[in-house]
């Protein structure tokens, strides 16, 4: 059995599809296929119900799943491991940003960190939350930053942001000349959401189930620029970190604060539990502790 065989079953059954497999791993759609089979011969067993329009895995494809991904995560620690014995100080670092972050904590982070070690590469890919633990947990991601909480028994972390989550409004919204609002108050108001890939969009779901309604949502946005465009527009309101809403404009957008229930935005640097953490890895967790502090 080779190990690309387990690497290409795995990505079949995260897409779903040999197609869109195959479009994330250069190959062509024959290939994939073809080592899938060898490996469905190799174990005597059909991994996936190819029926549908999306092939879904088997009861043993599910099985060989959970394998495979221990078998490709020992392999990957085991080349970051050499890499680091053979390339001392190099090394290639994949951190994962929301939206929201990226621009407001690691651009200078990201120079300071190379002027120190220059032979390391840094790629950054812009994601929501739930994708961002998601990749971190498969490994195609060595580090990202979320939004807690997450699962305790997969990621270790460090909490470097907690703020609370603030109303915006256009300034001849009733609300507007109110000191705070409480969330049950917006139950008849028409929601600019965050996209259903970010932590917030559930978050805010949830603390509305607890007042006892469900959100008007009349558009949901990867942008926070654009959700705080829509409710300049006067189109609606919206939620957003407290350091977001700081940066718009007070004569376009009023800012309020939530009474109760409040809700946080907590952020932390996250990575796999025992996961082997290459050079690369442990200096950007080192240097990004001292820099923006733990909270």
């Amino acid at each position: 059995m080779d190990i690309r065989h387990l690497i290409y079953f795995a990505e079949v059954a995260r897409c779903q599809s040999f197609t869109k497999a195959s479009q994330t791993l250069h190959i062509t759609q024959p290939s994939i296929s073809k080592m899938i089979k060898t490996l469905e011969d190799e174990l005597g067993v059909v991994l996936f119900d190819r029926s549908g329009k999306q092939v879904e895995l088997t009861d043993a494809g599910k099985a060989v799943l959970n394998q495979s991904r221990q078998i490709i995560a020992s392999m990957q620690n085991l080349t970051s491991e050499l890499a680091d014995v053979i390339n001392l100080e190099k090394g290639n670092l994949v951190i994962g940003l929301p939206p929201m972050v990226g621009a407001r904590f690691f651009p200078n982070a990201i120079g300071e960190f190379k002027k120190i070690y220059p032979r390391i590469t840094i790629q950054l890919k812009e994601f929501g939350s739930k994708k961002i633990e998601q990749g971190v947990e498969e490994g195609t991601l060595d580090i990202g930053v979320a939004v807690l909480p997450v699962k305790e028994n997969t990621f270790d972390l460090f909490s470097f942001v907690k703020e609370p989550v603030m109303l915006i409004v256009h300034p001849c919204h009733p609300l507007a000349a109110k000191s705070g609002v409480f969330l049950e108050e917006l139950r008849r108001e028409p929601f600019i959401f965050f996209h259903k890939d970010f932590a917030l969009h559930d978050m805010i779901l949830d603390r509305c189930a607890l007042v006892g309604f469900q959100p008007r949502i009349i558009c949901e946005s990867y942008q926070w620029d654009f959700m705080a465009e829509m409710v300049a527009a006067n189109l609606g309101i919206a939620l957003l970190p407290q350091r977001v809403c700081r940066e718009l404009d007070p004569g376009r957008i009023t800012m309020l604060p939530l009474l109760d229930p409040m809700i946080p935005w907590h952020l932390a640097i996250i990575w796999k539990k025992d996961k082997y953490l290459s050079f690369a890895t442990r200096k950007w967790l080192d240097f990004t502790r001292s820099l923006l502090g733990t909270e």
